[in-house]
């Protein structure tokens, strides 16, 4: 028990069980897809409204930091905010001090740092969520996977959340490299809907996008439900074509 209490003793196999309660959390969140494609990065995300009596535009699950750099969530929401908010507070020094942008990975590491800090202290736990922060700048087109523990993964393609497993089966088989915007945005929505099980709904959903030469920015409901529509029609034609 005293390796499951403290979050600075680690137990004689070398874990710290505070941070994989942690990663429980994020396993227990909403679904979050992050795709690269050819000249930027898509973000696709189930936000589980759960009663339709509930404000959908009241659930917020991506976040922008900075003119070209944007987050989504999977854990603990507030938790999530309070990354947001540091993450924000970060990329705003850097711009007033150098002049520029901040680049995306510094921009990720310090947000990892900042949640290293609480793996190692007593009287503190650590951040119960997890991010995927996608962003452009010099060096081209970026996506982050953040962790309890501190670390980063850059990905071509990834999920956290609920439908992990059945999401990073589809992008395994059916990702590419250089994928159009149009490509990618109905794989992301196709994962989603297979990781959730039920018909996509343009207000349980959150779509962010952000290319090289555009700001990052959501899609607005009428985007989306044409998305959700485009891709309800290329399911029928699909599997007529198969039982041809």
């Amino acid at each position: 028990m005293a390796y499951d209490r403290g979050i600075t003793v680690f137990s004689p196999d070398g874990r710290l069980f505070q941070v994989e309660y942690a990663r429980e959390a994020v396993k227990k969140g909403t679904t979050t897809i992050g795709i690269k494609f050819k000249d930027g990065v898509i973000l696709v995300v189930d936000k589980r409204v759960s009663s339709k009596l509930v404000e959908p535009g009241s659930i917020e699950k991506i976040y922008d930091i900075d003119e070209f750099i944007g987050c989504a969530s999977s854990g603990l929401v507030a938790d999530a905010r309070i990354l947001v908010d540091n993450a924000r507070k970060e990329a705003q020094i850097h711009k007033v001090n150098y002049g520029e942008n901040i680049a995306v990975e510094m921009l990720t590491k310090k947000v990892c740092d900042y949640e290293q800090n609480y793996t190692q202290y007593g009287g503190a736990r650590p951040f119960g969520t997890a991010l995927l922060i996608a962003g452009t700048d010099d060096l081209g087109t970026h996506l982050f996977e953040t962790d309890p523990s501190g670390a980063l993964i850059a990905y071509k393609a990834t999920c956290i959340g609920t439908g992990r497993p059945v999401v990073m089966d589809i992008l395994e088989k059916e990702f590419e490299d250089e994928m159009s915007y149009e490509d990618a945005l109905k794989l992301g929505l196709k994962a989603l809907s297979t990781a959730v099980e039920e018909k996509l709904r343009s207000e349980s959903i959150e779509i962010g996008v952000v290319k090289t030469d555009a700001k990052f920015k959501r899609l607005s409901d009428e985007d989306k439900a044409a998305a959700i529509a485009k891709l309800e029609e290329d399911k029928p034609a699909k599997t007529k074509k198969a039982s041809a």
